[in-house]
């Protein structure tokens, strides 16, 4: 099984990349995990949200063929670590293909991604930046796997 993490374009600020690429690298440690960044939407003007969401859903759907397709959403299903941790083991034990989670850009994700999700997840029923939930989402997947693995979650 592979951890995909897909969402468009790059995390900027600074503090926030260096928090994924350490969780990435910490995850890499117990399995195969990538970050896919694919180009965010330029040139468009934000009152014109759907073009932007649109624009990037194209360049999103390409990387989610065989794959079981968790997209993070407000309106998805909130879990807790350890339920995570078991659809994680679940999928892991059902398939060998990827499992890929879909993060929208900061305007979220265009309605046919989330109509192509085999879960919604919410992480909270507070809102993060993008770039924000990006960091959440890898430190939650790690606590997952380590929960899976049965190691004690490094504090």
């Amino acid at each position: 099984m592979e951890l995909v993490f897909l969402w468009p374009g790059q995390t900027k600020n600074p503090h926030l990349r260096a928090l994924q690429e350490d969780y990435l690298a910490r995850l890499r440690l117990l399995g195969r995990a990538r970050i896919v960044e694919t180009a965010e939407a330029r040139g468009l003007k934000e009152s014109a949200p759907e073009k932007i969401m649109e624009r990037e859903a194209e360049r999103l759907e390409k990387h989610l063929e065989d794959g079981y397709i968790i997209c993070l959403s407000d309106k998805g299903k909130m879990m807790t670590s350890e339920e995570l941790a078991r659809l994680i083991d679940r999928q892991a034990m059902i398939s060998a293909r990827r499992i890929i989670f879909l993060v929208g850009g900061f305007l979220g994700l265009a309605s046919r991604l989330l109509d192509r999700a085999d879960l919604k997840l919410s992480l909270s029923p507070m809102t993060f930046s993008h770039e924000l939930t990006r960091v959440v989402l890898l430190e939650q997947v790690y606590r997952a796997i380590n929960l899976i693995k049965g190691y004690a979650y490094p504090k």
